[in-house]
C-alpha cells in the first residue's frame, strides 16, 4: 500500500489565488504534467524550484510546505516514532 504524504501545498495556494497548474507550468517553463504531479504530491519540486514557485505566487516558501505531513502515519505501525 502506497502512502501519499502531502509534503507541499502548491495546489492549495494555487486554488486560493484562483490559478491553475497549467498557468504555473507556463510561468516556470516546466511541463504541465510535472507541475500536476507536484500538485497531487506524487512527486516534489526541487528546493530551487520551490523558491521560484514562491516568488511567482508572491508567498513565502513556508506557505508552500505542509508542516504536518510527517505526522501522518500508516495504521497499525507500532514502531513508528515521531
Amino acid at each position: 500500500m502506497k502512502i501519499n504524504f502531502k509534503y507541499n501545498r502548491i495546489k492549495i495556494v494555487l486554488t486560493e489565488q484562483d490559478r491553475s497548474s497549467k498557468w504555473l507550468a507556463e510561468k516556470i517553463e516546466k511541463d504541465k504534467s510535472t507541475v500536476s504531479r507536484w500538485c497531487t504530491n506524487d512527486m516534489q519540486p526541487s528546493i530551487e524550484t520551490l523558491f521560484q514557485i514562491a516568488e511567482i505566487l508572491n508567498v513565502s516558501v513556508k506557505e508552500l510546505i505542509n508542516e504536518n505531513a510527517k505526522e501522518e502515519k500508516p495504521a497499525g505501525n507500532s514502531v513508528y516514532k515521531k
